[in-house]
């Protein structure tokens, strides 16, 4: 079994979509799956103060070409934010609205480290486990994508998770990936509530049937079917006068300050 995105499709297994049964027509699906590009916001990485390290996942979907051109630019911003060894890590996932998530956790995975992660889990209750090893993701032992990525310079750092309402699907997937990690705590608003992947089925006329057939579940086995829940709401102010603030990011940096690895900054 594969897993892939928006836009892309596996000969089986679940894509990380909006959790909504589709059909493409014959035009489309043959339009969709003969795209070799796609556009996408880069991730953006840097230094915050005291040593964190603040990482923005942005949502990809595409080709394969695309799926490598946004692991590298990814990458590139992990190793920039991370310096010389960063104490803590925020993972912003608020402007990630779904597509493919292994590049996406291709990009993060470092931060949550080597393990599994989470797993796709079908109506049977058969379960599909996501692992990361040497910074790239797996599906039960399979390789999904990047390859290995460049270790953090601080091995198990405290992590914290910002989400938002926009957070969907493969985003929901890599929230999902951080939930029962210790030293990880969540921060902001709810997410959109579609942590499900689809399953493509190809008819005989070329259309395309995707059906949601799967559910994520963390590491623990908990899976998940709804809005996924921050550990502390964090709802933006929406006047005016606040527009250049952030008041979720300063919770989340509030709270790594706090913990042992970046106390000793």
């Amino acid at each position: 079994m594969s897993a892939c995105g928006d836009g892309e499709v596996a000969a089986a297994g679940p894509l990380a979509t909006q959790g909504l049964d589709n059909v493409w027509d014959p035009e489309q699906a043959k339009e969709t799956l003969g795209a070799s590009t796609a556009s996408f916001e880069p991730p953006q990485g840097r230094s915050l103060k005291n040593g964190i390290g603040y990482i923005s996942l942005t949502a990809v979907g595409g080709s394969q070409k695309t799926y490598d051109a946004y692991v590298r630019q990814g990458r590139a911003a992990v190793a920039k934010a991370d310096g010389a060894g960063a104490c803590g890590w925020v993972v912003d996932l608020r402007r990630e609205t779904g597509g493919g998530m292994w590049p996406v956790l291709a990009v993060a995975g470092p931060i949550p480290g080597d393990g599994t992660v989470g797993m796709f889990v079908d109506a049977d209750g058969k379960k599909f486990v996501w692992s990361i090893k040497n910074g790239a993701p797996y599906l039960d032992g399979k390789p999904q994508a990047g390859g290995a990525g460049r270790p953090l310079g601080r091995s198990r750092p405290p992590v914290a998770v910002l989400t938002g309402r926009p957070t969907a699907s493969a985003g929901e997937a890599v929230v999902v990936a951080f939930r029962g990690r210790p030293d990880t705590r969540f921060f902001g608003e709810q997410t959109r509530g579609v942590p499900t992947g689809n399953v493509p089925h190809r008819l005989s006329d070329g259309a395309m049937l995707i059906l949601t057939e799967v559910k994520d579940a963390d590491r623990t086995g908990r899976t998940y079917d709804d809005a996924i829940p921050p550990d502390e709401e964090v709802i933006k102010d929406p006047r005016p006068v606040a527009r250049h603030q952030d008041a979720v990011l300063d919770a989340a940096q509030s709270w790594l300050l706090k913990q042992a690895a970046c106390r000793r900054r």
